[in-house]
């Protein structure tokens, strides 16, 4: 009904319980009182996410409230509060609650400064490359079908042909392996690595070798790389410097922590 919801509901999971002695909003559900500070946490969030206030928006959040509340008495009537699926969800509810506002708190004190996103673009300028390729692939299961493969082109075999019948990548095998253009950092790198060994028009005199099988490629052209705008590129930079935080503040919390895993 609103985006609020979801938030709300963590936060009746986990504060209800606290709030015993916080001021009422003079409404009473079966002579339960709706929190006022609970109402004030859903109109916080609305009007932080751009939702102008009103009266009939007002009249919504309030019976939203009550029909929560209502409901709320009536599964703990029933006893649902006290399912075991229940309380397995709530615990699940709180445990990501807190994971999710500890991250939040922590990347509004430890912001990844405008030096460290320029920093950050000059070295994805220097990976991007200053050239960018087109080119074809042929992947195969094993390394003596590509050497037969090879063996085919070098005697006038029809590269695209050939791609669209033996070709295991679905992605290109109808496009006769056509990849299209695309920096050489794109790629794995030992498929970048023989790609740009190659020359325009030159196909691999080896199969190449990588995680997704044997490659045999072709490449059709070449052209200058202009790297975007930093403007263009900055936020994306900086999430992605974010998440590298995020994650190394779990690999450091778990390196200091006592894990015993008895699965096995």
């Amino acid at each position: 009904m609103f985006s609020f919801i979801k938030a709300f509901i963590f936060v009746s999971i986990i504060q209800l319980g606290s709030l015993a002695q916080a001021a009422d909003l003079n409404i009473t559900v079966n002579g339960k009182p709706i929190k006022k500070n609970l109402y004030e946490f859903v109109v916080k969030d609305l009007t932080s996410r751009g939702q102008k206030m009103d009266d009939n928006l007002n009249s919504m959040i309030v019976n939203r409230m009550i029909a929560m509340e209502l409901i709320n008495q009536e599964a703990e009537r029933t006893g649902l509060n006290k399912d075991a699926n229940y309380l397995l969800k709530e615990e699940l509810a709180r445990k990501e609650m807190l994971y999710n506002t500890f991250l939040q708190n922590y990347v509004q004190k430890n912001p990844i400064s405008e030096a460290d996103i320029k920093n950050a673009y000059e070295q994805y300028k220097k990976d991007l490359g200053t050239q960018e390729f087109n080119a074809k692939h042929i992947l195969v299961a094993n390394e003596q079908e590509a050497k037969d493969i090879i063996a085919e082109l070098n005697k006038g075999g029809n590269f695209t042909k050939i791609a669209k019948d033996k070709s295991k990548d679905p992605g290109s095998k109808d496009k006769g392996g056509d990849l299209g253009w695309f920096p050489a950092s794109t790629m794995v790198k030992p498929f970048a690595e023989a790609l740009t060994a190659l020359k325009k028009g030159g196909i691999s005199s080896a199969p190449v070798q990588t995680q997704f099988g044997w490659h045999v490629i072709k490449l059709e052209d070449t052209r200058p790389l202009q790297a975007p705008e930093f403007d263009k590129v900055k936020d994306g930079l900086a999430k992605t410097l974010q998440q590298k935080q995020l994650d190394k503040l779990v690999l450091d919390l778990k390196a200091k922590a006592k894990i015993v895993d008895n699965r096995k």
